[in-house]
Parts: structure tokens; sequence; C-alpha cells
């Protein structure tokens, strides 16, 4: 989305996976429902590549999913499996030449390639391949996937595939489709999730999250493991497993933030995982007011958490425009407010003369938060309680969200205190790290934005190309 509309001031992801092998479907219309129910992963550019089991074609442009594809489009591509991507670039061009599938020729035939998170040891594959030949057409990393594909297209996909894995660091959930088969594979650590669908008796699927399968009628089997290679054809799926680093590090703000609440993640909930992030930030810390106020729609099941944990009714306070294009003209400086209250405004009667608690799942840069405050109180509210259902994001993120300095982290500069006063609230409580673990009810998550513990090394990240 523009930067005028990115108002609730969050961390994005960098892109949503889907594919689907089912000879007697409708593959690309399924995948353009599927890549639909994703597109909270992406707003900058979606394709859809579809195989017949001869030839592969592609087709993809810059835009939401809906205005990309109609159905004329769609009408065009056929065949028995497809591959769709919907992104959000985290650093790198966002531009057609960097949006995916990416299709190419090598020595095996065609394939096209999706990919969600970011390899921390890119510039370093991308300089050696380079100094021995290879031409790079793109920004991004996931380019690199494709050169060495190549460089070892002596093997079968999934042997080529298996020492990408042995060469590549980092975080990726990634589909390539040749022209009969997938091949899903989703890093050591797990970071980025990846899950397993079945489509009626010879179809199956393959997305990034378990609410895109729902969307299309899928059942859901399971998450594709940590260093799990999984292989859909004609015969049906097999899983090949590769030597993981023992540790699982799931990236904790899929819970908090960027999957879908309806999603099941890795066996999780994700809807119940963040209300009991809201349950266990109310007994963290007992704040006396009149009513919890969710932000929409990032803060509401966090919000539901905490308004049964605290035991004080919760309303609706602010109201969301669902029906906001994505690029306006800018406002005048008279006018600075109007950019938020074009997405959420509050509602007087509900706010007015009342101690709000205002939910929100995370404080990344305070900017929007500041004018969220500033709103309830011109409308009334007597007091406003901002209450943050995650830990302090303190550290950059280098797996695929784009939070790349510290610099642009409010709370890397400043105490408690001195956010509070930036944003103007009349208190500001995050959820503790302990009390994000309990939630989760384990710690074998990358927690690496909250603590600065990375569970994959980053020795060419800073400065580099990690998009």
């Amino acid at each position: 989305m523009s930067n005028e509309l990115d108002l609730l001031d969050k961390p994005r992801d960098e892109c949503g996976v889907f594919a689907i092998y089912s000879p007697n479907s409708d593959v690309s219309a399924l995948t353009y429902y599927g890549l639909y129910a994703l597109q909270h992963r992406g707003q900058e550019s979606a394709g859809i590549a579809v195989s017949d089991g001869k030839k592969i074609k592609l087709y993809k442009n810059m835009g939401l999913v809906s205005e990309v594809f109609d159905e004329e489009v769609l009408a065009r591509y056929t065949g028995k499996m497809a591959v769709g991507h919907v992104r959000y670039s985290t650093t790198g061009e966002s531009s057609i030449l960097n949006a995916q599938p990416l299709l190419f020729h090598y020595l095996q035939g065609q394939v096209a390639l999706v990919h969600n998170g970011n390899l921390t040891n890119a510039n370093h594959w991308r300089h050696n391949l380079q100094t021995t030949g290879s031409v790079f057409q793109t920004t991004s990393d996931t380019e690199v996937f494709v050169n060495l594909i190549a460089r070892y297209s002596q093997n079968p996909i999934e042997e080529a595939l298996m020492k990408c894995m042995i060469d590549l660091k980092g975080a990726y959930s990634l589909i390539v489709m040749t022209e009969n088969k997938l091949v899903g594979v989703r890093d050591p650590f797990g970071i980025r999730p990846l899950c397993l669908g079945r489509l009626g008796c010879d179809g199956y699927i393959l997305a990034s999250e378990s609410c895109a399968l729902d969307v299309v009628g899928a059942e859901f089997i399971r998450d594709v493991e940590p260093g799990e290679i999984i292989v859909i054809d004609e015969t049906g799926y097999n899983s090949i497993k590769v030597p993981t680093m023992g540790r699982h590090a799931l990236c904790s703000f899929e819970y908090i933030y960027l999957a879908r609440p309806d999603s099941i993640i890795d066996g999780k909930s994700v809807n119940l995982v963040r209300k009991r992030m809201g349950a266990i930030l109310a007994q963290e810390n007992k704040i006396e007011a009149d009513l919890v106020v969710p932000v929409p729609d990032s803060g509401i099941v966090a919000a539901f958490g905490y308004a049964e944990g605290s035991g004080i009714p919760l309303a609706e306070g602010l109201m969301k425009n669902r029906y906001v294009g994505r690029t306006f003209i800018k406002p005048s400086q008279e006018l600075r407010e109007l950019s938020v209250r074009l997405k959420l405004n509050p509602i007087k009667p509900v706010i007015e003369g009342r101690d709000i608690i205002l939910v929100d799942d995370s404080l990344v840069r305070g900017t929007t938060s500041k004018k969220l405050i500033s709103l309830l109180k011109n409308a009334g509210a007597k007091k406003v309680h901002l209450v943050i259902s995650s830990p302090p994001v303190l550290h950059p993120c280098y797996y695929g969200i784009d939070i790349v300095t510290r610099e642009e982290l409010i709370a890397a500069q400043n105490e408690i205190e001195g956010i509070r006063k930036y944003i103007g609230a009349d208190s500001l409580t995050y959820l503790s790290l302990k009390g994000l673990q309990e939630a989760l009810e384990e710690e074998k998550f990358c927690q690496a934005c909250f603590s600065g513990k990375y569970p994959v090394e980053i020795p060419d990240c800073i400065g580099g190309i990690v998009s």
C-alpha cells in the first residue's frame, strides 16, 4: 500500500505464497481466491503461473489481486497446477521486475518460483554467482535460488533444492513448479510458515496460511515441517526430510500481527494465541478505566482477551473505513489528521467522558498511535491508556519483515516514559517477554526483534540486499 495509507504503523511481511496441483479443477481461479485470502501478506504486486504439463504460462502485475486479475485474464491461463504470489517488498525495488512468480528456463526445462522470507547470506551468493558468470535481472534475493537451481541443473529438482538448502541461510518458504510437479520447501528453522492441504480426491495445495485452504474449500493436512521438502505430482505427495538445527524458530510476529486470526500455524490457533496475549496483559498490569477499545482490526482479538481478563467492558470506539482506496491525495499540513480519519474515526458517544484502555498488538514507530490518541482525546475521552499485546520492539528483523534499522524503532531510542510522552497517552503498557512466551505456550519461536537473539546468523544483511 502507499505510505499515506500505511496508517497503522505496523511491521509488514514480505509476501504470501500459494500453489495447487489439481488436474480436474480450475487451478487459476482457485489460486486467485487463495491469493485473495493471503492479500494481507502483500499488497504491492500479484502473480500466477500455470502449467498444463508441457508449458508454464505466467501473468503478474503491480497492484492488489483484484486489480491484477479478472475473469478474462484467468480464462487464458488453464492447466493442472499453478503457483501464485502476493508481494510486499521489505527492501529492493517495488517493481514489476521483482514481482513473482519468477519464471525461467534451465537445463531440465521451465521452472516457476515463489518465495516468502529473506536470505541472510544473499550478498555472498550473489557475488559468488556473478563472478562465475551468472546474470541477475532483479534486486530480489529470490533470484539467488533461481541461479543456484540452474547451477545444480544436472540433478532432479528435489536434489537441486536440497543443495540450495545447504548453501543458503535465512528464512524461506519456497514453492517451485516445473512442468509436471510442485515442490515446497521450508527453511530448517521454520521461520516463515507453510502448510499442506488436500482438495477433493486428487488435489493438493501448499499455502503460507491455512486460511487460504479454508477459502478454496480444501482440507488442512498439516504444516510443512522445518527443513522439509514436499513433492507433489500425479502420484500424490511425498516428504523429504533434511537435517535441521534442532531448534525451531517460527516468527512470533506471525501470531502477534502478520497472520490472519482464522489461520492455524504450527498447530496453534492464531486467534486463541492473540486472545491469551490480551488476557495475560490484563493480569500483568491492572488499570482502572471505563472501557476497553481495540484498534481495528489489529487489536480486536487481544482486546477481547484483555476485557475478559480485566472485567472491563469492551466497546467499539473507533470505526474503520474499509473502502479507502490504495492511493489518495496527500493532505495539506492544515489537514494532516485527514489521513488517519480516512482510515479510523472515533465514535464520540461511546468514548466521550470516559477513561479508555486502547488495545493494539504492536508499537513500532509510534507515529500513528500518537495521532489516534489525539483523535480520541479531541473526541472527549478523559484518559487514554495504551496497552500493547507484545513486548517492545528493540531490534531489526532480517528474516522478511520490514524492520531494518534500530533508528526507526521508537522503543530502541526511548524509555517507556519517553514514548508515553511522545504519543500523548496517560499510560503505556507492554506485554512482557515472559508473558508472550506464556501466551505461545513455549519458547521455540524467533523473538529476535524483542531480545536481539537471532536464530540465524546475519553476516551480510546490514547495508546489503535482503529483500
